[in-house]
């Protein structure tokens, strides 16, 4: 009886020290862990930094696609809700395009966005109308402008033949997205 009160208390004093000991990682953190974790043991089968952009590449193809859908419910302009429309479609092509990539490659990608994301999805979920369309369309300026710089670099600066060709094919989507929404956005002032 004492070793079974003992081992309870053990496991007990373990389970209390492990909760302690770090913030609850998101899914993209989980990922780009399990990707150091291959690449420290020499398992992995892209560079580092093709893992890494996979991985925020799925992260913000998620987003784009969950935006997307909320300005269809919560936009005032028809402009916005076929743009969001756009969105849906054409990243979930994407991300499903990176998640077969990613599974030939041995990449760990999130299954759900990142915690960033997921803030930035949270604040559009909370307006609508003429605000959502303010707030969508100046954010999805910022996040198409950064998303260019990542697949242009990785399109240029990737190690692995398949992610950059990936990157490059996406990258001239995400030009094409930038230029509709940038109109969209003069439109609008």
């Amino acid at each position: 009886m004492k070793k079974i009160v003992f081992l309870a208390l053990f496991v007990a004093s373990g389970l209390t020290l492990q909760s302690c000991g770090g913030e609850k990682k998101d899914s993209t953190e989980k990922a780009e862990d399990l990707n150091e974790k291959k690449e420290d043991a020499n398992t992995a089968m892209v560079d580092d930094d093709d893992s890494e952009f996979a991985v925020k590449a799925a992260s913000g193809g998620m987003f784009e696609v969950e935006a997307g859908k909320l300005a269809q419910e919560k936009g005032a302009s028809q402009a916005v809700k076929d743009f969001g429309a756009m969105m849906a479609q054409d990243h979930s092509k994407a991300n499903g395009e990176l998640k077969s990539i990613a599974e030939l490659k041995n990449i760990a990608i999130p299954s759900t966005v990142g915690a960033d994301m997921q803030k930035h999805l949270d604040e559009l979920a909370k307006v609508s109308g003429t605000e959502f369309d303010k707030k969508y369309v100046d954010m999805m300026v910022d996040d198409h402008e950064d998303d260019i710089k990542a697949f242009t670099k990785e399109s240029e600066e990737g190690k692995d033949a398949e992610l950059k060709a990936f990157a490059a094919k996406t990258a001239t989507v995400v030009k094409g997205h930038l230029e509709k929404i940038t109109t969209i956005q003069k439109n609008m002032k």
